[in-house]
């Protein structure tokens, strides 16, 4: 028997393949600040299991393959808050924002094909593309700018024939970047010159701080180039509940994708319930409250980093993270270090080594992503023991 090259190629999560070695660490007996994954601490709304408990059949039945049709519905309210036009038809109930992304990379690039993509990325991006044979084709950002959009010179210079379309998420995952009008429209001049789909994530688009404002794909021409995928796992603290979104205004895309739909059969039942529960009860309010907790948050853990000397980190504007090149050689190890060798008073930190959100290999060697998803007051701790870390691993090195 033989094991596939397709899964043999595809890469562990850099997000959760240290996971071992924070485990093995709290059997020792040591606290571990988990700052790896985008698991928020703030409590799901009561709407959602409110929502669940409302629902009244003995039988839990498939829905629609594209989700029901009520919760469609409450999507198509909800996006219209953020002056997102999208007709209940136009949306696709998917099994959390990750099958959205696979959905959209697998119908519009086929095996062998390539796929522009802003980088550093959202690390699954990688292993979605190495499922489906696709190559990310990547464009650098530099930490230097914030992560900004890179220029058209930078486009032109990766771009190839092969090139099928182009994936971001804004705001940024893993960078908190907040891409403005005019670096979006960049994006979109680029891709209708090129002829190219545009896959937009905006699972973040609540996010935004100091005074920046999220710029949806939607607010541009050509729309039927256009795939925005979404998810409720953040801005509800509702990874679990796997819901996202595929949406788009070609109907004739969005038919095919429905192959892929009907393929898996139906989105997770009682989380559709949920939900909706939570899209009819919550207004922009709690967004706006959810928002600004994360910006103290983030004031939080940008405060403690700036103290790192030789650290580079850029003010976010967005999401809930923060990228920083540090002055060590090897973030991997470094992190495996911090959680096999060393602690302060017991107690140690666990972030991700963002190489794994490169497409250009040994890019991001330096760099870590940290998700500032604990109380303010645990960030800090947490940074302050990143601090000491980086200082002692510098002295053994």
């Amino acid at each position: 028997m033989k094991i596939s090259q397709r899964v043999l190629n595809t890469q562990f999560s850099p997000i959760r393949k240290l996971v071992p070695y924070a485990e093995r660490a709290k059997e020792k007996g040591k606290k571990v600040y988990l700052l790896n994954i985008g698991q928020p601490d703030i409590e799901t709304p009561k709407a959602f299991f409110e929502g669940i408990k409302k629902y009244s059949s003995k039988v839990v039945y498939y829905s629609h393959s594209a989700g029901l049709l009520e919760l469609r519905e409450a999507f198509s309210y909800y996006y219209k808050l953020w002056d997102i036009d999208f007709d209940p038809q136009e949306l696709l109930v998917t099994t959390g924002g990750s099958e959205a992304a696979i959905f959209a990379l697998a119908s519009v690039a086929d095996p062998g094909d390539e796929v522009m993509v802003i980088e550093p990325f959202y690390a699954n991006y990688k292993g979605f593309a190495e499922m489906l044979n696709v190559k990310l084709c990547p464009v650098r950002a530099d930490p230097e700018t914030g992560y900004a959009v890179p220029s058209k010179k930078e486009f032109e210079k990766a771009y190839n024939e092969k090139v099928r379309a182009i994936i971001f998420s804004n705001p940024s995952n893993p960078t908190g970047a907040v891409y403005s009008y005019d670096e979006v429209k960049r994006i979109v001049d680029f891709a209708k010159e090129k002829d190219l789909f545009i896959i937009s994530d905006e699972v973040y688009k609540e996010f935004t701080f100091d005074g920046a404002k999220h710029v949806s794909i939607m607010n541009f021409e050509d729309k039927d180039r256009f795939i925005l995928i979404d998810s409720v796992s953040k801005r509800y603290s509702a990874c679990g509940a796997r819901i996202g979104v595929f949406a788009t205004k070609n109907k004739k895309l969005l038919e095919q994708v429905m192959k892929f739909a009907q393929s898996r059969l139906a989105p997770p039942l009682m989380a559709q319930f949920g939900v909706l529960g939570m899209l009819r009860d919550l207004g922009k309010d709690y967004y706006e409250g959810v928002a600004l907790e994360y910006q103290k948050r983030r004031d939080a853990a940008y405060e403690e980093i700036k103290k790192i000397e030789g650290a580079i980190c850029k003010k976010p504007h967005g999401s809930f993270y923060l990228s920083v090149k540090l002055p060590i050689d090897d973030s991997e190890e470094f992190i495996k270090w911090m959680l096999t060798d060393f602690d302060v008073n017991g107690e140690t930190v666990m972030v991700s080594p963002l190489s794994g959100f490169y497409a250009t290999p040994n890019a991001g060697k330096q760099e870590i992503r940290i998700a500032y998803v604990l109380s303010s007051e645990e960030l800090r701790k947490a940074c302050n023991i990143l601090k000491e870390a980086v200082e002692a691993y510098n002295k053994i090195k």
